[in-house]
């Protein structure tokens, strides 16, 4: 076994992988860029090295400095996580040239499974479904318009050379074809310096659905079952469980053999995740394979107890596979939720700043697992990935780890940047997710716009969390207030037996005290938890996906609010403002222009994804203040509308 690996990549995988490596008794080398000097993963490690400048391109993607480091400190192999380097053949190579080890499959599989058009060729000879598309990429623009025509609407653009959503777009119809080509080629060309793309069939309504494989250097290989990964937006996971709730026994067997005979085909070995489309009627096709470590992981080590890094290692080790498939069992449900620094109300845009608080939630069990990168006090930069970490949960059914999730986001108190928690609150509270009535097409659909928390249809909850928090603050023991909720008023009589507190039918069990941001009790024996903000005057609550301005007045100051006006924004939609630092990769329109709201006025490239700033009026530009490829900062004026 391996004395010393390093661990070629920054935030919440490095810390896991850390984790794994410290309980095998493996010292952990970390590196680092300029801005993740006092970052957690560095704390973490045995030693960690200065790689160089923020940006990726000078430090987590120098294969050669991360190399050289490696064989100066006396490390005998590298492990590089997902994304950075992690799926690059020649990174691997040059690894397994200096004399180290690689942890991961072999530089031809990852070179094989990294071209996606190479992928298709090897999936057809392993006899596994592939969609109908091009077999050669796509360079130039003007030419997709007659293969799109023989391909026939819809159809997915895709990267030949990457995955992870990246220079993937749907379209529809011509009208949409060119522009959506040129998009993806830039966004292509800046994620994995490859401009390629190539054209498949689009499958509407369909799921999506990978297997996890184990393979060995001595041709041994298992399945570790399916994930459920359909609920995604613009191709980036959201939500991800297992096992799925849409497959059958019969179609996991056909989808897992399917998934091995791929693997012998490649001569894989290491840890990789076979990808497949499924259509509403059960019929899947080859989407691509990862050749490294999935984001979603922990739901497949929740469900069969295995640690899937140390199987990397071992395999990287040249140990055999520990397991046979008989050894591999299947127990309750997992599911996992992404965490991401984004505003949700602007369109899902990147947050940065600072994380003025950070508390995850309280993990009593091996029920709940946070897998993050981050801690209180650090800051979210422009120049790298926004998903803070990731939330697990683990129970027995589908329906009880739907519940211990939705307690622990509502307990997942993180601010100085927005993030996507009451987004996923609320999603776990729709039919369609309790149903499983989704795909990949759904999120997009229903939140295209974004999405904003909204005030509960039952205010029982904040009119008892607000009328026990001013009888606690106040000193009493019985009280008559009334609370005012969004403006309107509700007159409460409380009073405080015992340990309960009484509001009518309502009884409330809490050990909350001023001063803490969240409210933890049970709501007529049900638990329940809400995060406390102060707005001025006002206390605003959040719970599963809704919000609440509460203030607790007299019945005469609360008569008076009603006819006191709402405060208005002073926020012009006219004047367009940069929502993040980052690059203008494109420019939709000219001075003179007469335009339509929800037109796309320019396209700004920041965390590693390419967002579309859209209009939200009619009008004609006025001035244009931007070049293509310069730089722009927080709230920069972009362009400005008549």
């Amino acid at each position: 076994m391996f004395k010393k690996v390093l661990i070629a990549n920054r935030g919440e995988i490095a810390c896991r992988i850390i984790r794994t490596l410290r309980r095998m008794g493996v010292k952990a080398l970390a590196v680092y860029s300029e801005v993740d000097e006092g970052a957690l993963h560095v704390q973490m490690a045995d030693e960690a090295f200065f790689l160089g400048p923020a940006p990726a391109q000078e430090s987590y993607l120098k294969g050669a400095a991360i190399i050289k480091i490696a064989k100066e400190q006396g490390a005998e192999a590298v492990h590089p996580g997902y994304g950075f380097l992690s799926e690059n053949s020649a990174f691997a190579t040059a690894i397994q040239q200096a004399g180290l080890v690689f942890i991961g499959p072999s530089p031809k599989a990852i070179a094989a499974m990294g071209d996606k058009l190479e992928a298709k060729k090897l999936a057809h000879l392993a006899r596994v479904p592939c969609l109908p598309g091009t077999s050669t990429p796509l360079t130039d623009p003007q030419k997709a318009q007659k293969i799109a025509e023989e391909i026939g609407y819809p159809l997915m653009i895709k990267a030949a050379a990457g995955g992870g959503g990246k220079g993937m777009r749907i379209v529809k119809n011509s009208d949409a074809l060119l522009g959506a080509v040129k998009s993806a080629m830039n966004e292509a060309e800046s994620s994995f310096g490859d401009s390629r793309i190539f054209l498949e069939k689009y499958i509407e309504k369909a799921r999506h659905i990978e297997i996890q494989i184990l393979a060995d250097t001595f041709g041994n290989a298992i399945h570790l079952g399916e994930r459920e990964c359909s609920l995604q937006r613009r191709h980036q996971k959201v939500i991800e469980e297992a096992p799925s709730p849409f497959i059958t026994l019969t179609l996991r067997e056909e989808m897992t053999e399917a998934a091995l005979r791929l693997v012998k085909e490649v001569q894989y070995h290491s840890a990789g995740t076979v990808e497949f489309v499924v259509s509403s009627d059960k019929t899947f096709y080859f989407l691509e394979m990862n050749t490294r470590l999935q984001v979603e992981h922990p739901t497949t080590e929740m469900v069969t107890g295995l640690d899937l890094v140390e199987e990397m290692i071992r395999i990287a080790a040249k140990e055999p596979l520990r397991y046979q498939q008989k050894d591999i069992h299947f127990n309750g449900h997992a599911i996992e939720t992404r965490i991401y620094a984004e505003d949700s109300a602007r369109g899902f845009l990147p947050s940065i700043g600072y994380l003025s608080s950070y508390r995850e939630p309280s993990m009593d069990s091996e029920d709940v697992r946070v897998d993050s990168g981050v801690r209180e006090g650090d800051v979210i930069s422009p120049y790298y990935d926004p998903m803070l970490g990731k939330l697990c949960v683990y129970q027995p059914d589908r329906e009880r780890a739907s519940s211990t999730l939705l307690n622990a986001l509502n307990e997942f108190y993180i601010r100085g940047v927005s993030t996507n928690i009451s987004f996923l609150s609320a999603l776990l509270h729709t039919p369609l997710f309790k149903k499983a009535a989704f795909n990949t097409a759904t999120l997009d659909e229903l939140y295209g716009n974004g999405f904003a928390p909204e005030m509960s249809p039952d205010p029982h909850i904040p009119i008892g969390v607000a009328a026990v928090m001013s009888l606690i603050q106040r000193h009493l023991s019985k009280a008559d207030f009334t609370v005012s909720i969004d403006r309107k008023p509700y007159p409460v009589k409380i009073s405080l037996e015992k340990d309960t507190y009484l509001i009518d039918k309502l009884h409330i069990k809490t050990d909350w005290k001023p001063g803490k941001v969240l409210f933890n009790g049970t709501f007529n024996g049900k638990k329940i938890a809400l995060q406390i903000d102060k707005k001025g005057p006002f206390t605003q609550l959040s719970w599963d996906g809704y919000t609440a301005k509460t203030l607790v007045v007299s019945s005469q100051i609360a008569d008076l609010i009603t006819y006191m006006p709402p405060s208005q924004s002073s926020e012009t939609p006219r004047l367009i403002k940069a929502p993040m630092p980052g690059l203008i990769i494109d420019i939709f329109v000219k001075p003179g222009d007469i335009i339509k709201a929800g037109q796309p006025l320019v396209a700004i490239e920041a965390m590693k994804m390419e967002n579309a700033l859209q209009s939200a009026c009619d009008g004609i530009i006025e001035a244009v203040y931007i070049k293509k490829g310069e730089r722009v900062n927080l709230d920069q004026h972009l362009i400005k509308i008549e």
